[in-house]
């Protein structure tokens, strides 16, 4: 096997967040999700959470970004991650849904058919067939796991370094019948603990953008993968356009990264160079976002409702107008001060909303993708 490069990693203490995620979210996981489950949490521990991950950003532009802060996220990048899902996951469920992507659409195609055709398109170019062991590296609270076991009829693995949201895909996968199928485990994808060539499949939906290093991550992908198995992801990454001395630039890096709990975005030549270090013979790799497409993989965040193809997609889309996230997070700041909500429920939401508006301005001046596909395949030799 081809060798990765020495990262430091966080040292693992699964005992630690099992009782960090008892107390914030006590049995906010069996809740219906979204604001039933957030209105539950422990607002002490919740400031825990809201202190760990802002201190990375709080205070931090991208004019005076030096590389030390940069070193200093990525070598706390499990701890970033955990307590920005531990913050963000209950508003990710209601603005969004249970899958936490992006995709295309297409003329008369409902936003959660899109979502569902992202995922099957991923599916099917890996080739994940029914009775394989397959691996979804960065699981969320498991819709895409749901969505491609059902259509593949695969067994799905799901690997995830929040509890909670091991809790929720769990939860779910019982309510659909599909707990046969599906499993969730907990784990620092950096540090697999899964034996050398486990899974007959591989694919990550925009979650390995994560990692303090690619290199890391795909390696031991490759290292659980089976000789002969493939692997398929959807990677965030900065195209070729961006310019890291031009400070607009990373002041749109800057803000998708504080507001989607990223350490270290890297480019596509980047990525492409780290599935190639790491063994992965390229069958492959395309930026999705630049098909012509009738209209942009963004609109819904953007809140550019003359894109949208139902009337149901008015209640999810209208929800991400600058208006309508006005409105919802000025009545958080009040459920704070009334003590209905969490603190930093407010500064949560804000520092997502400044994320999207980064993903926008990111995607218009085709600096960033959330959609760059890579399918590599693990030799037989």
């Amino acid at each position: 096997m081809p060798s990765t490069p020495v990262i430091a990693l966080e040292k693992e203490d699964h005992q630690r967040d099992a009782e960090f995620k008892k107390v914030m979210h006590g049995d906010s996981a069996k809740a219906a999700g979204g604001v039933a489950a957030l209105l539950k949490k422990n607002t002490e521990a919740q400031q825990i959470a809201v202190d760990e991950y802002f201190k990375h950003f709080d205070n931090k532009t991208a004019e005076a970004e030096t590389q030390a802060d940069r070193e200093a996220r990525t070598k706390e990048y499990a701890t970033l991650t955990r307590h920005y899902y531990n913050l963000a996951t209950d508003i990710y469920e209601y603005g969004w849904g249970q899958c936490f992507h992006f995709c295309r659409y297409s003329p008369g195609e409902s936003f959660y058919q899109a979502i569902a055709r992202h995922e099957h398109y991923l599916a099917a170019q890996i080739g994940i067939k029914k009775d394989m062991k397959v691996l979804d590296v960065g699981c969320g609270v498991g819709g895409p796991a749901r969505e491609i076991a059902k259509f593949t009829d695969a067994h799905i693995t799901g690997l995830n370094n929040n509890d909670y949201q091991i809790d929720r895909a769990t939860h779910y996968a019982v309510r659909d019948g599909l707990s046969g199928q599906l499993k969730f485990v907990k784990g620092d994808f950096m540090q697999m603990s899964f034996p050398d060539n486990s899974f007959d499949a591989v694919y990550a939906i925009e979650a390995t953008v994560h990692a303090p290093k690619l290199e890391g991550v795909y390696g031991e992908i490759y290292r659980v993968l089976k000789p002969g198995g493939v692997f398929g992801v959807y990677e965030w990454l900065m195209t070729d356009n961006y310019d890291n001395d031009n400070v607009e630039h990373r002041d749109i890096r800057l803000a998708i990264e504080v507001g989607n709990g990223i350490s270290n975005m890297v480019t596509i030549n980047e990525g492409l160079a780290a599935m190639k270090n790491v063994g992965f013979e390229l069958l492959h790799h395309e930026d999705l976002a630049d098909r012509n497409d009738p209209m942009p993989w963004y609109w819904p965040i953007a809140g550019e409702l003359r894109y949208m193809q139902s009337y149901l997609d008015f209640f999810t889309v209208v929800r991400m107008t600058h208006t309508a996230r006005r409105i919802l997070h000025g009545f958080a700041g009040i459920l704070e001060t009334v003590g209905l909500a969490p603190k930093g429920t407010k500064k949560t939401a804000d520092a997502l909303a400044r994320g999207a508006d980064g993903l926008v301005a990111g995607a218009k001046k085709k600096l960033f993708t959330p959609m760059y596909l890579m399918v590599g395949k693990k030799p037989l030799n």
